[in-house]
């Protein structure tokens, strides 16, 4: 008799556990669940950090602003030390896109094209006179009047044609507002 007893016992201490379970379901994997978010949490710096730091540009020259972007990688101005002289030659491996020259309405649709194919998130520079607003060349037929009407522009550099330390300073500016630190 004392065995059915406590073998009642247990059948109610049973039934009381699953029907406190019932009532409070635990989500399954709640651990891990914290885990993870802990895990996004400590990365989300590293990954702002590697971004603001791994600009690559896109290999891209169209007029006459493409000489001072070669002269860019002279050991002069020492852009290699910063990082930016990783200049890529498919758009898909770039994430930078220099405009250097004027661009015609017939580049236009080719010029966005590779803008499209960068990879995300994908940055504009304007570099020259003729990237910003036409240049000389603002009242041609085929000229469009700066970049910034097909594109959206990050950064302006000034000059006709601007310095490759202008060029290193725009890049400089892009990395702070990458890193949201922005200058108005």
């Amino acid at each position: 008799m004392n065995d059915d007893v406590q073998l009642n016992a247990r059948q109610e201490m049973d039934m009381l556990v699953a029907d406190s379970l019932k009532k409070s379901k635990a989500k399954p994997n709640v651990a891990f669940a914290k885990l993870s978010d802990l895990s996004k949490v400590m990365s989300k710096g590293i990954v702002e950090w590697s971004r603001v730091n791994s600009l690559w540009p896109l290999q891209f020259g169209l007029a006459c602003c493409a000489m001072e972007l070669m002269d860019f990688g002279s050991a002069r101005v020492d852009a290699e030390r910063k990082g930016f002289l990783l200049f890529r030659a498919t758009p898909r491996q770039a994430d930078v896109m220099l405009v250097a020259g004027w661009v015609t309405k017939s580049m236009v649709p080719e010029v966005k094209r590779l803008y499209e194919q960068m990879s995300q998130p994908r940055y504009v520079i304007a570099f020259g006179e003729c990237a910003t607003c036409g240049g000389p060349w603002w009242e041609s037929y085929n000229i469009i009047k700066g970049i910034d009407q097909v594109l959206p522009v990050d950064v302006y550099v000034a000059g006709c044609p601007p310095r490759p330390e202008n060029l290193f300073s725009a890049l400089m500016k892009l990395q702070k507002k990458v890193g949201g630190k922005i200058e108005y």
